[in-house]
């Protein structure tokens, strides 16, 4: 049997890709350079031990700062994640570092927006998490210490976040020593807001839930759903545990504002429906959006 060939990226969806890389590496370094270096609060990884090590250097040496710590410290991990994952996230990934590194050098010289370190910690770890969740998004990453963590975890009885998070408490507790206990606090805010902000740009921002729907009227409650929701359903087989007997299962995926009209359809059907909602991170389909109502 002939091996399947994968289809290639399209030149078109490849420039989009880099252009959103290249706009998520822009937002990471304005937030590094305008707001948390000014205020001295880090982040974790990679671009936490860089802008350690960028404060340390003396001004004798130029060339020890945060864009050429940043790719040096960044490609023997791009290496593995070539290895590891292939040579799209590798190049996706030095595409996003290079325009980190060299944005932030571009804009070492203009004035911070703030010197205030709270608002420095939440906007600077927003616009760090937008940025760095945009280039995860678009299939590359500017951390190396996950990769490494996928490495290590194979052979280590710890998940790849347990890896992460003892890195990332050995680089707080660095920074501790380095600027004080209060800006180590801070950097911690940061990366907490960063964090979560890279979750939401990674998920997306619309909510869906997955709803599961088991009804001796399945097939009213499935052309309901259809005819006054304008959502196409799946019908799965299933057996009841106890009984034995063979049911239908309705799976259905819906809008969070949708939620209390499907269980309204349900219940007018069957008072008896048994009904499972999920949440779900992502929907992807030609025809999601275009629901009729």
């Amino acid at each position: 049997m002939a091996k399947k060939q994968h289809k290639k990226e399209s030149a078109g969806r490849f420039a989009r890709r880099m252009i959103l890389i290249v706009i998520g590496a822009a937002l990471a370094a304005a937030s590094i350079e305008l707001f948390l270096i000014p205020n001295q609060i880090i982040d974790g990884g990679i671009i936490g031990i860089s802008l350690i090590l960028d404060y340390l250097s003396p001004e004798s040496l130029p060339f020890i700062n945060f864009g050429t710590l940043v790719v040096v410290l960044n490609l023997p991990f791009m290496y593995y994640g070539y290895k590891q994952i292939g040579k799209t996230f590798m190049i996706s990934s030095i595409f996003g570092i290079v325009f980190l590194a060299v944005i932030e050098s571009m804009l070492h010289h203009v004035e911070p927006f703030t010197n205030q370190p709270v608002l420095a910690t939440v906007f600077g770890g927003l616009m760090l998490g937008a940025g760095v969740g945009l280039v995860i998004r678009n299939g590359g990453s500017m951390d190396g210490t996950e990769i490494l963590g996928i490495l290590l975890t194979k052979k280590l009885p710890f998940s790849v976040g347990e890896f992460v998070m003892f890195i990332n408490i050995f680089i707080f507790a660095w920074a501790a020593f380095v600027f004080g206990p209060e800006q180590a606090m801070y950097s911690v805010m940061a990366y907490y807001i960063a964090f979560k902000t890279i979750d939401t740009v990674i998920q997306g921002l619309d909510e869906t839930k997955a709803v599961i729907i088991i009804s001796d009227y399945y097939e009213d409650v499935s052309d309901a759903i259809l005819q006054r929701l304008g959502r196409g359903t799946t019908k799965l087989k299933g057996k009841g545990g106890y009984t034995d007997d063979e049911k239908e299962v309705i799976y259905v995926v819906v809008t969070r504002l949708e939620v209390t009209k499907l269980k309204s359809i349900v219940h007018e059907i069957d008072t008896n429906a048994f009904i499972t909602i999920m949440n779900t991170q992502e929907t992807k389909g030609t025809n999601f959006k275009s629901a009729i109502h």
